[in-house]
C-alpha cells in the first residue's frame, strides 16, 4: 500500500506550537517593523502590568479608597469596600499583575510566534 505525498499527514513533533526552522534548524528572527512593534508592546505591557499593581497594592489602605466621589454616591458600598477582606483582595491582584508583568519580561524572545500554514 503507498501513499501519496500530497495527501499524507505531516509528522508531529513533540512541540505542538514549535516556531518555523529555518534550513539549518535555528529559529527565525523577526526582523525590522515587526521586531520594533513587538519589543514596544511587550514594553508596554510590562509597563501596564507594573503601574496597575503598584496601584492595586497601595491605593486600598489609603484613606482616598474609601472617601471618594463614586463611593458618596453609593453609600451602601463603603462598609464592603471598606473591609479588610476587599482591600486585602486587591493587594493579592496587584501582586499577581507584577508577576505577570515580571513574568512576561523575563520570558521575552525575539524568535517568531508559532502560526499555520
Amino acid at each position: 500500500m503507498s501513499t501519496d505525498p500530497q495527501t499524507s499527514l505531516p509528522a508531529t513533533s513533540s512541540a505542538p506550537f514549535e516556531t518555523k526552522r529555518s534550513v539549518n534548524n535555528e529559529p527565525q528572527l523577526r526582523h525590522g517593523a515587526d521586531l520594533w512593534l513587538h519589543r514596544i508592546s511587550v514594553l508596554t505591557f510590562v509597563f501596564v502590568c507594573a503601574t496597575t499593581g503598584v496601584l492595586l497594592i497601595l491605593l486600598p489602605w489609603r484613606p482616598e479608597w474609601t472617601d471618594n466621589y463614586l463611593l458618596q454616591r453609593f453609600p451602601d458600598l463603603r462598609p464592603a469596600v471598606a473591609s479588610g477582606f476587599f482591600r486585602g483582595l486587591c493587594s493579592g491582584l496587584g501582586i499577581l499583575d507584577i508577576w505577570i508583568g515580571f513574568w512576561e519580561a523575563v520570558h521575552y524572545n525575539e524568535h517568531r510566534p508559532p502560526h499555520a500554514d
